[in-house]
């Protein structure tokens, strides 16, 4: 009950539900909102300043109408990035609003603008989260307006209404999140896979050379020759504790690959007919020439999928100490849809392996752009 509480009244909140849910609509959703804010945010500052002083009078208030505007206003600027951050503002804004503004033009001004932020919680968060609001916004109903008690009732009827058409939209996104947590981990498991394969390599060299030490390297003492047995044998019991963890993270029925992990050198031979492929780097490292190739691999399998026919370009290239790695699509036919819809976060988590960014956007003309820039230094 406590964490909930702190969770509404004074926790974070990352969700930036508006964006998700209006998806390309928001710019409009939000100048709307913005618009609606500030009638509302004028008219409460004039109601106020016209009961504040009578008509023609010298001084047409005292001050409290630029906070009656900056809170109205502002409840709605924060509702684009967090409904729970308005109703924090909202809350004890109106609740001090209803002291400053007295009479029947304090009623609907604070109504229609607080059901809104209202709504917008109903509808986008837990239950808990939802209760909580209700309870405390029922709680406020009764102080602010005396006169108009009995509509604190409403409130939890607005509320369970709201909360109940918007809880499959809420199962929805926690499906989705779910399927990003689950597909982060199995691609996590997957680089773990095949990381493996670059790191025996070296370990296997480190194994060689220490077996190898006493035959080429002349006049080694007893100490020395033990120290790269030593050595040598550490190495081996590395490579069995990999080979084991390999074991646990390879998924059921799922068999050992059997071939070299492909590196930078062979991202040319991703290329499409008709694809232009530009590789001008060939010394870095296994591990990021393997990331390198799973990101061009990944976006022309997807420039294949959702624009077919389109025509792609493959930059890699060395820049300022990072391996710059970028591949453009042009627009091409009408997506056909398959795949897991997880690509990105693949990307992505290759990509943090190493420190990088990824930048993925569409381009002007229709196509889409993935850009990878990833440190060639040790991390």
């Amino acid at each position: 009950m406590f964490r909930t509480l702190y969770r509404t009244v004074l926790g974070p909140d990352r969700t930036r539900v508006l964006a998700k849910v209006l998806g390309r609509f928001r710019v409009p959703a939000y100048a709307m909102l913005i618009i609606y804010a500030l009638v509302w945010a004028i008219i409460g500052s004039v109601a106020y300043v016209d009961r504040a002083l009578p008509p023609g009078a010298p001084d047409r208030g005292d001050g409290w109408w630029v906070l009656i505007f900056f809170v109205t206003l502002g409840s709605y600027v924060l509702l684009i990035r967090s409904p729970l951050y308005a109703w924090r503002l909202a809350a004890p804004g109106f609740f001090f609003i209803s002291f400053i503004i007295e009479g029947d033009r304090a009623a609907p001004f604070q109504y229609w603008t607080a059901i809104p932020i209202l709504i917008a919680v109903a509808a986008f968060y837990s239950r808990g989260i939802v209760v909580t609001v209700a309870l405390i916004t029922m709680a406020m109903v009764p102080f602010a307006e005396p006169q108009r008690a009995a509509l604190a009732f409403y409130v939890p009827l607005i509320v369970a209404v709201v909360y109940l058409f918007g809880a499959r939209g809420r199962a929805e996104r926690e499906l989705e999140e779910e399927r990003s947590s689950k597909a982060a981990l199995e691609e996590r498991a997957r680089i773990a896979r095949e990381m493996h394969d670059v790191v025996a390599h070296h370990m296997s060299m480190v194994v060689v050379r220490c077996e190898t030490a006493p035959y080429r390297l002349k006049g080694l003492n007893e100490e020395a020759e033990k120290e790269f047995a030593e050595l040598g044998d550490a190495a081996r019991e590395a490579i069995s504790d990999m080979q084991r963890l390999l074991g646990v993270l390879r998924t059921n029925g799922a068999e050992p690959e059997r071939e070299p992990q492909p590196g930078i050198s062979r991202i040319p031979e991703l290329a499409r007919p008709g694809d232009e492929a530009e590789v001008d780097v060939d010394d870095v490292p296994e591990a990021v020439g393997l990331t390198a190739y799973r990101i061009v691999q990944e976006a022309l399998t997807n420039a294949t999928r959702h624009a077919p026919g389109s025509k792609a370009s493959v930059h890699v290239h060395k820049n300022e100490g990072q391996l710059d790695v970028l591949v453009i699509n042009t627009a091409g036919g009408p997506s056909m849809g398959g795949g897991s819809g997880q690509g990105l976060v693949g990307m992505r988590e290759r990509v943090a392996v190493h420190g990088g960014t990824l930048t993925v956007k569409s381009t002007e003309d229709g196509g889409f752009m993935v850009r990878a820039r990833i440190p060639l230094g040790d991390k």
